[in-house]
């Protein structure tokens, strides 16, 4: 028995530390920064970091894709002196067993633009590598090719405001399920500021907020979360009836697998 208990415990540890498969499993109501959210199980979304300047304030959000990389917003302007928080879900909390980790080099897309926020990506890589755990992991990337049809439901986290107006973010991580938007119905609300490197998401009583940016927006692929979007723009109001926008994480892999295999 001893031996098949400990066969067991291998296949675990090999699906704990595989990509977009969380060892804690999160709890999504309804599939129900988010404004209308709800607090997220704590190390649920392994791969969800806090990026915070040298005092501690955090300013956005950012996903683990590996040991070595993060992946946030080029918007953010993360400089070398930024640090990055993993396995945090308390941010009001002493308690917790977070990797404060440096950042060795930013390497913001060259393409981006602050005035149409195309290619909103930036990869970040840490001087020393996060130590994977059952709150630490990373999310599985996509393909260039894979498809996200609209309709789709998928989930986005983060510590952004709650309310646009609030004073403060949240401490506890939040998530929210929402909808993919397809870009024709997108472009009912922006107009032609939507291109081919962002995909919408919401407008179903949800929405990401300021703080939020830099951070994941996932789905299922085969039974992973997989990193659609990274939380890029939307209404100044954070409106819950309006699809927030995100960096199209599949148009970008092949920028991405550049950076990765040259670094």
């Amino acid at each position: 028995m001893a031996s098949l208990w400990l066969l067991s415990c291998f296949a675990l540890l090999g699906t704990a530390f595989g990509c977009g498969v969380p060892a804690i499993h999160p709890v999504l109501s309804g599939l129900s920064r988010i404004v209308n959210g709800e607090d997220a199980v704590p190390g649920s979304w392994p791969w969800q970091v806090s990026l915070q300047d040298k005092t501690g304030f955090h300013f956005c959000g950012g996903s683990l894709i590996s040991e070595n990389w993060v992946v946030t917003a080029a918007h953010c302007g993360v400089k070398t002196s930024d640090l990055v928080v993993a396995g945090e879900f308390d941010q009001g909390s002493d308690e917790e067993n977070v990797q404060v980790i440096k950042i060795a080099k930013v390497f913001k897309n060259p393409k981006f633009s602050m005035l149409t926020v195309r290619n909103d990506i930036t990869l970040l890589k840490l001087a020393t590598p996060a130590r994977f755990s059952q709150t630490v992991s990373a999310v599985c990337l996509p393909d260039a090719n894979d498809d996200f049809p609209a309709g789709t439901q998928c989930v986005t986290t983060g510590w952004g405001k709650t309310k646009y107006n609030a004073i403060k973010t949240p401490d506890k991580l939040q998530q929210a399920v929402l909808p993919l938007v397809s870009t024709a119905d997108c472009k009912k609300s922006w107009g032609s500021k939507i291109t081919d490197v962002m995909v919408c998401a919401g407008a179903n009583g949800v929405s990401s907020c300021m703080g939020d940016s830099g951070g994941p927006l996932v789905c299922q692929k085969n039974g992973a979360w997989t990193l659609v979007g990274i939380v890029s723009w939307g209404s100044g109001t954070c409106s819950t009836t309006t699809p927030a926008v995100y960096a199209r994480v599949t148009a970008l892999m092949p920028w991405v697998q550049e950076i990765l295999a040259a670094n």
